[in-house]
């Protein structure tokens, strides 16, 4: 949760930064060329500054939303956040194991799945044994739920 934390502080610090120190700056060259009616260079700064201040709120509500993550009330019999779930793909016979994370900690290729992806949205609640029925990007996908260890069984 650290790890998440840290990652989102560096980028807020950054767009801080920028908010506050290098566009002022480009809004105050663009302002130095005239009419600003017709002033390319200041239109995009005002712009990007529209960007940065909209990144910025969202990444505070992000930081609120991992902070008020309560390890505690994750429960220690079902699928949720923290979890690593074996499946037994139903349709090509074959396992592939998940660790259900936040989006930010996100790694599909290492075997780590956000919990709001379709997959771990699928799964979140579930229990061993259970099948579920995904919709996915290349299409529906058949699982059975072999194994789950929670986040607290990991120590």
């Amino acid at each position: 949760m650290e790890d998440i934390k840290k990652k989102l502080k560096a980028e807020l610090d950054k767009l801080e930064y920028e908010l506050h120190h290098d566009l002022p700056k480009a809004i105050q060259h663009a302002r130095e060329f005239g009419d600003l009616s017709e002033n390319a260079e200041y239109k995009a700064a005002k712009e990007k500054q529209s960007m940065v201040q909209a990144r910025i709120s969202l990444l505070q509500q992000r930081m609120m939303e991992v902070e008020s993550i309560d390890v505690s009330k994750i429960p220690t019999d079902k699928i949720a956040y923290g979890s690593t779930v074996v499946l037994f793909d139903l349709d090509k016979e074959e396992k592939v194991t998940y660790e259900l994370v936040t989006s930010e900690e996100s790694d599909p290729d290492k075997g780590k799945i956000s919990t709001v992806s379709p997959i771990g949205q699928a799964l979140m609640g579930k229990e061993e044994g259970d099948e579920v029925k995904v919709r996915t990007p290349t299409g529906w996908r058949n699982f059975e739920i072999s194994r789950l260890t929670t986040i607290h069984e990991k120590g």
